[in-house]
């Protein structure tokens, strides 16, 4: 079985926004821009019947569409780099649906996920670039910011086994709900009312 994780997506507009952030650094192995996405949580190998509990929860999941930016760049690994990341804006809705999936992942028997989410895109993964290479890349660099998006949907994705960031394969989309606008009060409810007598 592959390896399974739930996702967002990255519109093409960000995508080719953080494709120009590609090169300048050496020892990078730069990931793919059909590639690029936020990991929500990862899931890992699981059999097949457990694969299928947990599409069956994912879909029913009743969240708005939300809206974030891409904005800054960091690395993984302060004294030894290991990966080149984009950031993304604080979004509550985001941090709501990924704690939804934790949950929905704790209650179906797997482990709670070790790492505090950060959600993040990783850019490049590092092998042997220098710790002198990777800040000079990021102090030119700092500034990097996308239009603010909406994420309509999130997915689960499969990689097979490789050496890291991709190819991955969207097995499932789970569409988000159009955000809910405040009502607001019709100003002919507001206008008095004509007596019939």
């Amino acid at each position: 079985m592959p390896r399974l994780f739930t996702a967002l997506e990255i519109p093409r507009n960000a995508a080719m926004s953080l494709s120009l952030l590609r090169g300048g650094l050496p020892g990078a192995r730069w990931i793919d821009v059909e590639n690029y996405h936020i990991t929500l949580r990862f899931i890992g190998d699981v059999d097949g019947r457990t694969a299928d509990e947990i599409v069956e929860r994912l879909d029913r999941i009743d969240r708005p569409e939300f809206q974030f930016r891409l904005e800054g760049i960091g690395s993984f690994g302060s004294k030894k780099p290991h990966s080149v990341w984009a950031g993304v804006s604080q979004s509550p809705e985001m941090y709501a649906l990924q704690g939804e999936i934790e949950r929905i992942c704790q209650r179906i028997g797997l482990p709670p996920d070790p790492r505090k989410f950060m959600p993040h895109v990783t850019l490049a993964r590092l092998k042997s670039s220098r710790l002198d290479d990777v800040v000079q890349y990021l102090s030119g660099r700092g500034n990097f910011h996308t239009a603010t998006f909406t994420a309509p949907r999130f997915v689960l994705l499969s990689s097979r086994e490789s050496v890291g960031g991709g190819p991955y394969l969207t097995e499932e989309v789970f569409p988000l709900h159009e955000a809910r606008s405040t009502p607001s009060v019709s100003s002919s409810l507001l206008q008095p009312v004509k007596s019939l007598v």
